[in-house]
């Protein structure tokens, strides 16, 4: 057991008969009224994001959670196949646990929270940026735009991505896991 005072970004807890890891919170003292927190948190089951408001000293029920590092094998419709590192023992996560599986290439290393107490996967969670080469995009055309314009890019994983009209074919590029998004040209 826990209490508001010990809430830190990360945390996971059990909250109306679920799973929630704290994604941010606030402790308020108004002027007038007792304290509160206020929290955004995310179901770890469905991957939904709420906010709530706690009393401040309210006991919350914390939840032990693991973090293991596996590699990407392969995938097989919904089944997505990894290796834990140290170990080479071989596991599968569903689709709808991973948070960008379109970015998701064999070999990336990723992050898999386990329940301590259950041993179920959680999530699957990406880092936060990943190098992948465009296999196909419309060539640019200089001095087509007035302001930042932006056109589709098949990566070499499948997924669409929109980048700045100097992207060309073969290039590599950072892509943001957490909104599908161009974040930069990797040199060399």
């Amino acid at each position: 057991m826990a209490s508001t005072a010990d809430f830190k970004n990360g945390m996971c807890i059990e909250y109306n008969n679920d799973l929630y890891q704290i994604i941010e919170f606030q402790h308020v003292k108004p002027g007038k009224g007792p304290a509160f927190v206020r929290t955004k948190l995310k179901n770890l089951t469905n991957g939904k994001t709420i906010e709530n408001t706690f009393n401040s000293g309210v006991k919350i029920t914390t939840v032990r959670i693991e973090r293991r590092q596996y590699q990407f094998l392969y995938s097989e419709d919904t089944q997505y196949h990894f290796m834990h590192n140290e170990t080479y023992e071989q596991t599968f996560i569903e689709e709808s646990l991973i948070n960008a599986p379109k970015l998701l290439k064999e070999g990336q290393v990723v992050d898999i929270l386990y329940h301590a107490e259950t041993e179920t996967a959680l999530t699957c969670e990406l880092p936060a940026f990943v190098e992948l080469i465009v296999t196909y995009t419309e060539p640019g055309v200089k001095g087509d735009t007035a302001t930042n314009a932006l056109k589709p890019a098949t990566m070499e994983t499948g997924a669409e991505v929109r980048v700045p009209l100097f992207i060309n074919d073969n290039d590599k590029i950072k892509v943001d896991t957490r909104s599908n998004s161009y974040s930069e040209r990797v040199k060399g």
